[in-house]
């Protein structure tokens, strides 16, 4: 243990590497095999081949990964890319994900199934992998997108969309925009008219449908979310090169957070890096917003408790959540968990040990942000 940590209270320490989190928002691990190429795709944001002249591995999560998932695999800390991809692959994709899922220390998660979701596992496969609880969150783009592909009318587009969302709504247990993505995070806030969700569905049924990115049936779909009641999650900030960063900042959500207070509906802004303290201030300006700083913390890795501190800066600690946002190699579901305890173990710790805070306090922080929060946003109650 480093000389940092060993000033974090022994007690904290321990108390947060076994809390039971919940991840709140998580994509599937990948249920095959991966190459080397396959696997540092996999573990950046970028959608570009990795060049020749360079590695995944090195990089913030590509040390971590060698730092802290080997051992899980059975390998000295800090070996070789060679290694360890060799390890993983005489292991085989099913017995690294119950390994690096059943450390992680996850104990439920909600399964966002909306992107590539056939080459990854689904909530019952996360569930039999983990052993523990999964349940769904469901895209409401990707609903979307499969009424336009079994052909419907733009006068009946609405009706089918609304129909198709109560059925997946039924058993999920939140909901999920990617406007950042296809509109930017700068549309109009309001419901729009029926009759410009008919001409919208027009053009876009015209022109093939498949990909929504029309604003005026973004809005629709996000109002159509808040009627359901499910906590609304929305993509924030870092992604891939396919989101323009400038448009996905939270602060561009204001009006819409402002019309849809009164449905008391929770929208949680997701990952939100580097506008972490702008979900912050709406945190805690807004009774109906919350926060994560998921996917930022695998991918900062050794820096990640600079991020997770700034995270507590300003918002009610009531209203920040765990995730991970992982997506395909297990690894990182690992590394979303291990590297925010970490985190949350020196930046909590430090403050106990200035004598700003009790260790009481961080310990109910920490089990606030860790799995409470959560719990009572999406309804899964005290237990696994």
């Amino acid at each position: 243990m480093s000389a940092e940590l060993d000033l974090v209270p022994a007690a904290l320490t321990q108390a947060i590497d076994e809390l039971p989190l919940v991840d709140h928002h998580v994509h599937g691990a990948t249920s095959h095999d991966l190459s080397r190429t396959a696997f540092e795709e996999l573990i950046t944001e970028s959608d570009r081949p990795v060049p020749e002249w360079t590695t995944q591995f090195d990089s913030q999560v590509g040390f971590a990964v060698l730092r802290h998932c080997a051992p899980v695999l059975g390998l000295e800390p800090f070996c070789t890319p060679e290694e360890y991809l060799a390890r993983r692959a005489r292991l085989g994709a099913g017995e690294v994900n119950r390994r690096l899922l059943g450390a992680s220390g996850i104990r439920h998660f909600l399964v966002e199934t909306g992107y590539r979701g056939d080459e990854l596992l689904g909530p019952s496969g996360m569930a039999e992998a983990s052993g523990a609880p999964a349940d769904e969150v469901v895209r409401l783009e990707q609903v979307a997108e499969r009424v336009a592909s079994l052909g419907c009318a733009a006068d009946a587009f609405a009706d089918r969309f609304g129909r198709a969302l109560d059925e997946r709504a039924r058993t999920a247990r939140g909901l999920k925009s990617v406007a950042a993505y296809r509109c930017g995070l700068d549309f109009d806030p309001a419901p729009p008219s029926p009759a410009e969700v008919t001409l919208a569905a027009g053009r876009w049924l015209d022109s093939g449908g498949g990909r929504l990115s029309d604003p005026v049936l973004v809005r629709h779909l996000i109002w159509a979310g808040l009627e359901r009641g499910l906590p609304l999650q929305f993509h924030i900030g870092y992604g891939d090169p396919d989101v323009d960063l400038r448009r996905a900042d939270p602060l561009l959500l204001r009006g819409l957070i402002e019309l849809a207070e009164p449905t008391g509906v929770p929208l949680v802004l997701l990952h939100c890096y580097p506008y972490q303290r702008h979900a912050g201030f709406l945190a805690q300006a807004y009774p109906n917003v919350f926060f994560d700083v998921g996917l930022g913390v695998s991918y900062t890795g050794a820096r990640s408790a600079a991020l997770v501190a700034e995270s507590l800066e300003v918002a009610p600690f009531a209203k920040i959540l765990f995730s991970s946002d992982a997506f395909g190699p297990a690894e990182l579901h690992h590394l979303g968990a291990l590297l925010w305890r970490r985190a949350m173990a020196r930046v909590l710790g430090g403050f106990v040990a200035d004598g700003e805070w009790s260790l009481a306090q961080a310990l109910r922080v920490a089990g606030m942000v860790g799995a409470g929060n959560a719990r009572r946003v999406y309804g899964l109650g005290s237990g696994g």
